[in-house]
């Protein structure tokens, strides 16, 4: 039995779709881990930080996380049909989420106010759930409308 066999394959769309559902599930996460801060504090103060937390995540998700996601989802056009489930991220977008997650947990147990905090992560946690529509087009437009995966600009 060779170690090809072993690997667990998926199509590349159900690839996309995990990459958006883990795209938004985060995104979801970090807002709602900002709303609980958001919510210790004065309605005005919060209304605030919580807007200031939504025209980041706006900017964010267009100057960054969308490029990001862009660029995964022709990545993801480009493998063959049954390729491994865990190729839904580049592996370097790996390391970077490990960093991700122990740059939250430090944050979280620095002396940084909660509703500072609240802002980082709705901006992060916005830009991701944003972005992570680009996947979900993308799997309408080849499976439900049938047109080719890559875009023209994506070649």
């Amino acid at each position: 039995m060779t170690l090809e066999k072993l690997k667990p394959s998926a199509s590349k769309y159900l690839l996309m779709a995990l990459a958006g559902l883990m795209w938004s599930l985060v995104g979801i996460m970090l807002c709602r881990m900002a709303y609980i801060w958001l919510r210790a504090v004065p309605g005005s103060w919060a209304l605030s930080m919580g807007s200031l937390g939504l025209i980041s995540a706006l900017t964010a998700y267009r100057f960054g996380f969308s490029k990001i996601a862009l660029k995964n989802i022709a990545r993801l056009c480009l493998l063959p049909d049954k390729t491994c489930i865990f190729a839904f991220q580049a592996w370097r977008s790996y390391l970077i989420i490990i960093f991700m997650i122990v740059l939250g947990i430090t944050m979280r147990h620095s002396p940084i106010p909660r509703h500072y905090l609240a802002v980082i992560y709705a901006t992060i946690g916005g830009a991701l759930f944003f972005s992570s529509f680009h996947f979900y087009g993308r799997i309408w437009r080849v499976k439900i409308r049938k047109k080719p995966c890559l875009y023209p600009e994506d070649e």
